[in-house]
């Protein structure tokens, strides 16, 4: 689908990066001027062609009650990191697993607890998994922005000439 997406389709994803909670499809047809049918037609398209894959919140895991947000480093064979990944994700605390191409270090797991006890038991399952853990961090802070691609041009500061 991603051949088959146009300006409107863009400047929707835009418009959900920036703050999907709060946004009607009326809402969202009023600002790109179509009706409020066509963009739920179009949301449902997005969704279908697995362009929208979710809704999710930025939540702040330390004003949940669990102040601790490790980033752990591991490697597993290529052939099985798929399966690795899939299974981590069954691992009480772990919030986001991303798969890299690279031989060594391919899987960044990211796990959240309310106690040292918690991140050491998180650790024991993983390497129950026979992930090899290379390091784990513990994270301060992660900012996420919207990709300003999906933008209309005139809301970007990019020069069309470059």
């Amino acid at each position: 689908m991603t051949d088959q997406l146009d300006d409107l389709d863009r400047e929707i994803l835009h418009i959900l990066q920036v703050d999907a909670r709060r946004r009607t499809d009326t809402d969202i047809g009023k600002e790109l001027n179509v009706s409020g049918t066509t963009v739920a037609n179009r949301l449902d398209a997005l969704e279908e062609g697995g362009i929208i894959r979710g809704y999710h919140p930025e939540i702040d895991y330390e004003m949940a009650g669990y102040p601790l947000v490790v980033l752990f480093i591991c490697t597993a064979p290529i052939a099985d990191r798929e399966r690795h990944a899939q299974r981590s994700l069954d691992v009480r605390g772990v919030v986001n697993v991303k798969q890299l191409l690279s031989g060594e270090q391919n899987l960044h797991i990211q796990a959240v607890a309310e106690s040292t006890t918690r991140i050491e038991e998180i650790s024991e399952q993983l390497d129950a998994e026979d992930l090899r853990i290379v390091r784990s961090d513990i994270l301060s802070y992660e900012s996420v922005q919207p990709w300003n691609h999906f933008a209309r041009m005139e809301d970007t500061d990019i020069d069309s000439d470059t």
